[in-house]
């Protein structure tokens, strides 16, 4: 079988099973995903033996400590596993919603409800609980899935999506078994065959660095949700507490730096900036972040900071467009809100941006004028993520402006359809 016959079969497969989730009932989702955390927690040494085979793999490969540890599964992680199937299992069912209801002068009765999109493939590296919890979710919402890990991952995947596909079909009779698949081939090109399956895949979802989403975006014949990167911002206002700043500036950019909602620039009120940068700057170099500052805060900071810490560097055009994932920190110094929101729109990659003022015309300004998909008033940019914004659980973040926008859960995986009913009416 050559691999576009391999991909159409699957994909085909996949639009089938995609027919028949949509109409199992809640009741009958949920009863399948509580069965499939039960058994991931039961055959937990059938996974962790599939992930040794992966590590060996992975330190061939010559994997960093950091993205080894990503790949690693032991029981602590089988278990958050199993507990995030039993939360989507726990949560509303997206499906079968009305969003709206109208009747037209002739008596015409219709209604737009919410339907599962189809057929979602998603493309991610390293981390194989995307697996357990990307098919979870497109599950409950009624979608078929093609799951395509790194080649690092495979056997994990593999293991826990066969794991979770025998306990559906334990559970519910009609489980459809193609509802949950793995690609089994790492070859690349298999992703661009699959992704010109316009007839039977409905949409595609990138997890993982800049270079696979945009290879992903530009060899895709379908509908893509991505993000590209995280170049996310806080504001620091001329009325801004100070002390709210810090904590603020302080959260965004340590709490976890690797991640794509952390701060990568902050942008400071000329008029503020003797006073708070010091401070701020001194808070950052306790936790070795490196600052990359722009003539007049090198010159506030050299002037006031005598220390080794922290390190401080000019910053250059590209560092701006960065997302270093790393302790490294821009800083630049703005002639107020205008200011400010002009560099975002230039620099930033429309993911989250954030302004810290008691001015309440300013946050306004700043709320509308800044396009992106979460923007904040006195908050820090770390909070957009799924969980934190209540879904439950996420399968990504999107910036495009099309569909979905922002953290992306259990409803941000369906589409609609009007539902007409009539008595006989005809068109005139």
């Amino acid at each position: 079988m050559t691999l576009n016959e391999q991909m159409t079969q699957m994909a085909r497969q996949a639009k089938a099973a995609s027919r028949e989730l949509a109409q199992l009932t809640t009741a009958e989702k949920n009863a399948c995903l509580l069965a499939m955390a039960l058994a991931l927690e039961q055959q937990s040494a059938k996974i962790k033996a599939a992930n040794a085979l992966d590590m060996e793999t992975g330190a061939k490969l010559g994997l960093t400590t950091a993205m080894l540890d990503r790949l690693r599964l032991d029981d602590n992680r089988i278990a958050g596993m199993a507990k995030g199937l039993r939360e989507v299992a726990a949560l509303p069912d997206p499906v079968g919603k009305v969003l709206n209801e109208r009747v037209r002068p002739n008596g015409l009765k219709l209604k737009k409800v919410t339907t599962p999109i189809g057929v979602v493939v998603i493309i991610y590296e390293s981390r194989p609980n995307v697996t357990a919890d990307a098919a979870s979710l497109c599950f409950k919402s009624g979608n078929a899935t093609i799951l395509r890990g790194g080649k690092e991952a495979l056997h994990s995947n593999h293991a826990i999506a066969q794991i979770m596909v025998e306990a559906g079909r334990q559970a519910l009779a009609s489980f459809p078994p193609h509802a949950i698949q793995v690609v089994p081939t790492t070859e690349r090109e298999a992703i661009r065959e699959l992704l010109s399956l316009t007839q039977y895949v409905d949409l595609c979802m990138p997890r993982g660095g800049e270079g696979l989403i945009r290879a992903v975006a530009e060899c895709s014949k379908v509908p893509v949700i991505k993000h590209y990167k995280g170049v996310c911002h806080v504001y620091v206002d001329a009325e801004a507490d100070l002390k709210m700043a810090e904590d603020i500036a302080l959260n965004a950019k340590v709490q976890r730096p690797a991640v794509c909602n952390a701060m990568e620039t902050l942008l400071v009120d000329r008029k503020i900036a003797p006073a708070f940068l010091p401070a701020i700057a001194r808070r950052l170099g306790e936790k070795s972040v490196q600052l990359r500052v722009d003539p007049e805060a090198e010159a506030i900071l050299k002037s006031k900071i005598q220390s080794s810490k922290p390190e401080i560097r000019r910053a250059t055009e590209p560092d701006y467009y960065t997302e270093y994932n790393d302790y490294i920190l821009n800083i630049r110094i703005v002639d107020g809100v205008s200011q400010a929101i002009e560099h975002i729109n230039h620099y930033g990659s429309a993911h989250s941006d954030s302004i810290v003022t008691r001015n309440e015309a300013r946050a306004n300004q700043f709320l509308a004028g800044v396009d992106s998909a979460a923007v904040y008033w006195n908050a820090s940019t770390r909070f957009t993520d799924g969980a934190e914004f209540g879904m439950g659980a996420e399968i990504g973040i999107s910036t495009d402006k099309i569909g979905a926008r922002g953290p992306m859960g259990l409803e941000e995986l369906t589409s609609y359809k009007w539902i007409g009913i009539g008595t006989g009416q005809v068109r005139t």
